[in-house]
């Protein structure tokens, strides 16, 4: 058996409770299905994300995922808090990595012949400390496997989301009641974070690629929506510096101008990523036009969220919406500064697999979430948009999100 009893007991040291021991089995089992498909032996998993999905544990360890026995969860610390927070059963505790190797031998009389690492998270130098560490085992990509699994969300997953969606439409909530002029954007970043923090936001958020940032301070009011920059995004804001130059700044906010907050929300692992737009008084005409245009298109988008729909068709639809409303030229980012998708797969990290892209060939499949942000900037004057988050259902798709997709007027 790959895990421990169900009836297994939660104990009180943690105010916390565990993956479900049939959520962890299941997701273990998927894997190895993918793993015979890709000829991998077995997966080594030193991701963070990638271990708490598998064994519902952040603690210091690595998993050995074997594709024919149970998984063995090698702990460097704390051996109390994994067993109390995983149902694997198979749990070794550790000095250090290098004794991981002798113990797979030790429990399976060899080392795999050819084992999975997750090439887009793992650096290369630990990628050849991990070649010179196992030796004579061939590392071969695995996050190919480890992709598969965690785009498709179950309904232990969906709930989680639901949860955190529900932080998230009570901050943008108390943003809309608190939102006031002369307030600079980076402190009222802090006052609706640090009211979301109340609410069990774990404060920072977590992205997959070692070039991408998580933060949720992302708020852009009148000309700061407009200032294209680093973020792989079709809006950036100023930031705080020239060495972090996305995101809120020290602006003021102002009367009558459009202002787009971008939140992402952690809870429990699990992250809910949302936009909407908010003026105190009267948006100017051009900004209320392209902040209903962003809601026309999420809601046509959604509707054409279906399973079999490609990323690339969604993209294009898109694309096609924007030009049918006279807003192509915005749409997206700059004339010469276009983003290539809209809108990511979310989940444990911020951005996922999959990605809806330009000339996406996967297929849309029940159980993908995705984060969709239709938005469009106005060089030097304003930025408009909207973010909410969709699941694709057997049939369709609805919304997980539970802000409302409207424009907040104070």
């Amino acid at each position: 058996m790959p895990a421990k009893s169900e009836d297994r007991t939660h104990m009180n040291a943690s105010p916390f409770f565990p993956t479900p021991e049939s959520e962890i089995n299941a997701r273990i089992a998927a894997a190895k299905e993918k793993m015979a498909v890709q000829g991998l032996d077995a997966l080594f998993l030193t991701h963070k994300p990638d271990i708490f999905y598998f064994t519902g544990t952040a603690q210091d360890c690595y998993l050995y995922l074997p594709v024919d026995t149970d998984p063995v969860l090698f702990v460097r610390r704390y051996l109390p808090r994994v067993q109390e927070e995983t149902c694997l059963a198979c749990i070794e505790s550790i000095e250090s990595i290098k004794d991981i190797p002798g113990l797979i031998r030790t429990r399976h009389k060899k080392l795999p012949g050819i084992c999975g690492l997750a090439f887009d998270v793992v650096p290369v130098k630990d990628y050849l400390f991990y070649q010179d560490l196992f030796q004579g085992v061939r590392m071969k990509d695995g996050s190919p496997v480890i992709q598969a699994c965690r785009q498709i969300k179950s309904p232990f997953e969906i709930d989680q989301l639901e949860h955190v969606a529900q932080v998230s439409a009570r901050t943008f909530d108390y943003m809309a009641q608190h939102i006031r002029p002369g307030i600079s954007e980076m402190a009222f970043c802090g006052e609706f974070e640090a009211y979301s923090r109340t609410l069990g936001h774990s404060g920072r958020l977590l992205t997959r690629h070692y070039r991408l940032e998580g933060f949720p301070f992302h708020l852009m009011s009148g000309e700061t929506g407009g200032l294209p920059g680093a973020l792989d995004s079709p809006v950036c804001g100023t930031g705080t510096s020239n060495a972090y130059p996305y995101g809120a700044g020290p602006k003021k906010l102002k009367q009558n101008e459009p202002i787009l907050i971008d939140f992402g929300t952690l809870l429990n692992g699990y992250h809910i990523d949302e936009s909407r737009m908010f003026v105190m008084g009267d948006m100017p005409q051009q900004a209320m036009d392209a902040s209903l245009a962003s809601i026309e298109i999420l809601h046509r988008l959604q509707e054409k969220m279906i399973p079999g729909t490609t990323m690339g068709e969604l993209f294009d639809h898109g694309v096609l919406l924007a030009g049918t409303l006279g807003l192509e030229h915005a749409f997206l980012g700059l004339p010469d500064l276009k983003s290539k998708f809209i809108g990511h797969g979310i989940g444990l990290e911020l951005v996922e697999a999959p990605i809806i892209a330009k000339r996406g060939t996967q297929e849309l499949v029940p159980g993908m979430v995705f984060a969709v942000e239709p938005k469009f900037i106005f060089k030097g004057r304003f930025a408009a948009g909207i973010e909410s988050v969709i699941l694709v259902t057997e049939t369709g798709s609805r919304f997980l999100s539970l802000t409302e997709n409207k424009i907040f007027v104070q």
